[in-house]
């Protein structure tokens, strides 16, 4: 990583600008740290190095030697920017998910139910945060990248896996043709240099990234391939190929991970292209496959 700036940055948004300048040269432990202060902006302003460590999985020294290596003093120099942006911000995903439980009057319930409950609150604090991220304009972007494209290219391995397999009914149904990038056989990578220059990839990657898919993505945007990519930040190895880029952040690393935020942006674009192709229609239909 490059040497301790002579000024850090002195706002949130050009401590961000710097992050990402430098993400690609951070050693493994400042990237984990990078991309958990990137996600979770609104924690980092309220708590402690100790709990945000703890959450982070990072020793609390290597927070203070990341803001060092920024130009701070130390981490709580760093802090203050995000306690600034906190002023005007939205409530963050911890403050929802806590909001949400009181609504539901969750006591902590470890039972069947309990898990139900907890899956719910945390997809409902997601939609809600998704609604104030994704802009107005990348909707559209994407929108008109897939409706003029001769044909969509669809990516996605892993848990991903799902999202491009209903993006594929949902396309296939609207009548774009699309090509699904299957892993099986060995044969994505090699199918996805049939893409022409009038086609579009559209790619979906969470952590931890497959590697084809990574792979994949980069030659799609070295070709000079548009690409649409949904992920988990913008510091994925997607982010930097993408014609269009909207995050999902994953609060939470584990086992039981939703894809109710990635499904619902999908389904946004999939209608906002039917719209296009359907002249314009204020509310676009995609039919089933049980329609004649």
């Amino acid at each position: 990583m490059s040497g301790k700036p002579r000024t850090p940055p002195q706002d949130y948004e050009a401590l961000i600008r710097l992050i990402h300048e430098r993400h690609e040269a951070m050693s493994r432990t400042y990237q984990t740290i990078s991309v958990y202060l990137t996600q979770n902006p609104n924690e980092i302003a309220v708590f402690p190095v100790n709990t945000i460590a703890e959450r982070c999985g990072v020793h609390a020294s290597s927070f203070v030697r990341f803001a060092q290596s920024l130009g701070y003093d130390g981490f709580r120099d760093l802090q203050r920017l995000f306690q600034k942006r906190l002023e005007t911000a939205a409530p963050g995903f911890e403050a929802r998910v806590r909001a949400l439980e009181e609504d539901l009057e969750n006591r902590d319930d470890r039972s069947d139910m309990g898990f139900l409950r907890e899956l719910v609150v945390r997809d409902i604090a997601s939609l809600k945060e998704l609604l104030e991220d994704v802009t107005a304009e990348h909707l559209a972007t994407a929108a008109d990248l897939l409706h003029r494209a001769d044909a969509v290219f669809l990516l996605g391995q892993l848990r991903s896996a799902p999202v491009v397999e209903f993006l594929r009914y949902m396309l296939t149904m609207i009548g774009k043709r699309c090509v699904l990038l299957d892993p099986s056989g060995g044969l994505a990578t090699h199918m996805a240099r049939t893409m022409g220059g009038d086609d579009v990839l559209l790619a979906v990657s969470f952590r931890f990234y497959a590697n084809e898919v990574v792979s994949i993505v980069e030659d799609a945007a070295r070709r000079k391939r548009p690409v649409i990519a949904i992920t988990d930040s913008t510091l994925s190895p997607l982010a930097r190929s993408a014609r269009v880029l909207f995050t999902v952040p994953e609060h939470r690393h584990s086992f039981s991970r939703s894809l109710a935020a990635p499904m619902c942006i999908s389904q946004a674009l999939v209608l906002a292209t039917a719209a296009r192709m359907q002249e314009g229609e204020d509310r676009p239909r995609i039919p089933t496959v049980t329609e004649t």
